[in-house]
């Protein structure tokens, strides 16, 4: 621990698992409270007992949260000023992907995407600024992907709902300059990282784990996938103030796809 986010009051989105709970545990570790929600609250519960037992207790809290719910987004919100004291930083890492070409994918699932990968950023945002404006310097985090710059055949429903968070973040973060208030805003873009999502694909595919990193791999110039940790630690940078300089800007976590 060096304590890079000493005294931030953190919220972190979709933190039940991979990249929300690495996130999450790394902002306690580097001394921000972090409120950890999620639909499986029970898992959110789990992984911040685990950060209070490692980092002291009241470190981290856990909440139930749909994050498609404006009702739950103004609970959370609510559940941040009163548990954490305010609030400073907010990573909208909950999304799901959509599988299936444009002929395959139904209407549903699209719309289901933006609902999860888009919609909730701009309402947890909306709730979220007036109690980050008591408690800057402040920092928004969007969790978007590679495949929001980079697109592909099989996924328009991600590729387009993952631009969106892009261009939001430049939005959010150009109104918070424009007002003259010390809220940042970036967005984070992964490839392919070894998280729980990669098990369905594996279940769907019928391979086993390991052939489907490796064949994950073969597309990465690093000849890797990502490791949650990794991700997380840019998320790190992002909360600090060792990015006090950086808004409206992506950081690409990709193993150098986007340098092909």
């Amino acid at each position: 621990m060096t304590g890079r986010v000493a005294g931030k009051k953190a919220l972190v989105t979709g933190a039940a698992q991979g990249l929300g709970a690495a996130q999450a545990r790394m902002l306690a570790r580097e001394g921000a409270r972090v409120l950890l929600t999620d639909l499986n609250e029970d898992g959110a519960r789990q992984v911040a007992d685990s950060i209070n037992t490692q980092c002291g207790a009241t470190v981290a809290f856990a909440l139930h949260h749909d994050v498609t719910s404006e009702a739950d987004w103004a609970r959370a919100i609510e559940t941040a000023r009163d548990r954490l004291g305010g609030l400073s930083v907010l990573v909208n890492n909950a999304g799901i992907g959509a599988g299936g070409n444009i002929e395959e994918c139904s209407f549903a699932d699209w719309k289901r995407s933006f609902a999860v990968n888009v919609d909730s950023a701009f309402i947890g945002i909306q709730h979220a600024l007036p109690l980050m404006k008591d408690n800057q310097p402040g920092s928004i985090i969007n969790i978007s992907s590679i495949a929001g710059l980079i697109a592909s055949d099989t996924m328009p429903a991600y590729n387009a709902s993952k631009a969106a968070i892009w261009m939001l973040t430049k939005s959010v973060a150009l109104h918070c300059a424009k007002q003259g208030w010390t809220i940042r805003c970036n967005s984070v873009h992964p490839t392919f990282v070894d998280t729980p999502i990669l098990d369905g694909i594996s279940r769907r595919a019928g391979l086993e784990h390991d052939v489907v990193l490796g064949k994950l791999a073969r597309q990465i110039p690093l000849k890797r996938v990502g490791h949650p940790d990794e991700i997380a630690s840019g998320v790190l940078f992002l909360a600090s103030d060792e990015s006090s300089f950086m808004t409206g800007a992506e950081l690409k976590l990709d193993g150098g796809i986007s340098a092909m």
